[in-house]
């Protein structure tokens, strides 16, 4: 057995085992930080592969969450009606906003999200008849497999991660085919992409249309999780924790994604132990994550890994 394929059963045998040793309280950060996993890999994709900082995920979050709360609890509608609505509306306000924004380049790109972001978030305020307002929506129900519900932590946990994992599966295929050769083109040669036929324009909006959805469904997903949204939880705070996921794991892989969610989602938890300094220290930390490690967490512990892998050959 290869040591690539002896981790990942090492990994798989530790994500088994901890749906039952933890405590409901780390369930829960561990279900919280595949949400973030899921909507960050939306943002991953945009930036790693395709150089388009994206500061408005929090809006798709926001929009998937309240299709299904709304759907459900005043519609009445089957969940899986509700979270097919906030894709829907999720993937055509993208293609809408997208489609004029994406001309954009650099920090006016970012600006411009970032406003799109900022304007979503006054909307979900100010259209309480629709979202609530601050009072939010309660009474969400919880999302049921086969008849089986998902009604307690420990279930989502096993349910939210497999779902989490195929998702990532299917965006690393995406990267490593033709799409993803020409993402990578319009990332680092744009002018030599365009000469090669690269409709890069075309290909950023449908890239944003998909970083949406991921958006939406990760929305969907909280919702039916904790079963009552506010406006509190979809503000342009939100969408820099979504940017951070990526950004610490190393934004050109796929699969590096969890372990900056899990790095963003777990360690303001683990450092609350020492009082108010842990806001401090998490933002020491992602100052050195940053600074120390440019490639990210991934790209510090890739090198490690070879290394180990060539010890492993002379050794034989």
């Amino acid at each position: 057995m290869n040591k690539t394929r002896a981790l990942t059963l090492a990994a798989l045998l530790v994500w088994a085992v901890a749906g039952q040793v933890l405590s409901r309280h780390y369930l829960d950060m561990l279900n919280f930080a595949a949400f973030l996993a899921v909507g960050g890999l939306g943002v991953g994709l945009l930036l790693g592969q395709c150089g388009v900082v994206n500061l408005a995920q929090a809006a798709f979050y926001g929009i998937g969450a309240y299709a299904s709360a709304y759907c459900t609890t005043a519609l009445g509608w089957p969940i899986l009606a509700g979270v097919a609505t906030g894709l829907l509306c999720s993937a055509a306000l993208a293609a809408a906003v997208g489609l004029p924004v994406l001309r954009l380049g650099g920090f006016f790109l970012a600006l411009a999200t970032l406003a799109a972001g900022s304007i979503a978030g006054v909307l979900f305020f100010e259209w309480d008849w629709l979202t609530g307002g601050t009072l939010g929506i309660a009474g969400i129900p919880k999302l049921s497999l086969f008849g089986f519900a998902l009604d307690t932590p420990q279930r989502y946990y096993y349910f939210v991660w497999p779902l989490t994992l195929l998702l990532l599966w299917l965006a690393d295929n995406l990267v490593k085919g033709r799409p993803g050769l020409a993402m990578r083109a319009m990332r680092d040669a744009a002018p030599a992409a365009e000469v090669l036929g690269v409709d890069m324009h075309r290909l950023k909006t449908v890239m944003f249309v998909l970083s949406a959805m991921l958006g939406s469904l990760a929305g969907s997903l909280f919702a039916h999780y904790v079963s009552f949204v506010s406006v509190q939880s979809f503000t342009v705070e939100r969408s820099i924790v979504f940017l951070l996921a990526p950004v610490v794991a190393g934004a050109r892989s796929v699969y590096g994604v969890v372990l900056g969610a899990l790095f963003v989602a777990l360690a303001p938890e683990l450092l609350s132990s020492l009082g108010d300094f842990h806001q401090v220290l998490f933002g020491l930390a992602l100052v050195l994550v940053v600074t120390l490690m440019p490639g990210g967490l991934v790209g510090a512990l890739v090198p490690v890994w070879r290394r180990a892998a060539v010890s492993q050959e002379g050794a034989r």
